[in-house]
């Protein structure tokens, strides 16, 4: 799997506005400059994250974006969703609409459960989780684990 500009600046943004919550509006300027992210590229993100209804702006002078809803309702999986799209997908397929004649059916499996471990990372870790600097135990479980952090030879 691979994270995406797009994907890694959505969550940044979302941290942001995350450590915000509850202060009022933060306008897109101060989250690029804090997060060293494009200006017009994160615009554009934020449009986006705003369009599926995880983010609320307005603009002016005092406008900017906060989460429209607590940021320990809001996971990292839906901010990546809102971006990306689905997760993990096989060649532009879901990995449960794979199927292979003649081939490995256990790799139609395979690809299910690594969309299920990507899920069970993802859906368990907030934004909440992510401005209080903690993972919840499934990641943190796996982050703690040297072997996570070597690149297998």
């Amino acid at each position: 799997m691979r994270i995406s500009a797009r994907a890694e600046y959505a969550v940044l943004a979302a941290t942001v506005l995350a450590r915000a919550w509850g202060r009022g509006l933060v306008p897109a300027e101060e989250i690029a400059a804090s997060q060293s992210i494009p200006a017009g590229f994160l615009e554009g993100i934020l449009t986006t994250l705003r369009k599926a209804g995880l983010m609320t702006s307005r603009r002016g002078s005092a406008g900017g974006f906060a989460l429209s809803r607590p940021p320990d309702q809001i996971s990292v999986g839906d901010v990546i969703r809102a971006v990306e799209g689905p997760l993990v997908y096989v060649r532009d397929t879901r990995p449960s609409a794979k199927s292979y004649p003649d081939g490995p059916q256990a790799l139609v499996g395979l690809w299910v459960a690594l969309r299920a471990s990507v899920r069970s990372v993802l859906d368990a870790t907030t934004l909440q989780d992510l401005a209080n600097g903690v993972l919840p135990d499934v990641a943190r479980r796996l982050a703690e684990d040297p072997d996570s952090w070597s690149e297998p030879s």
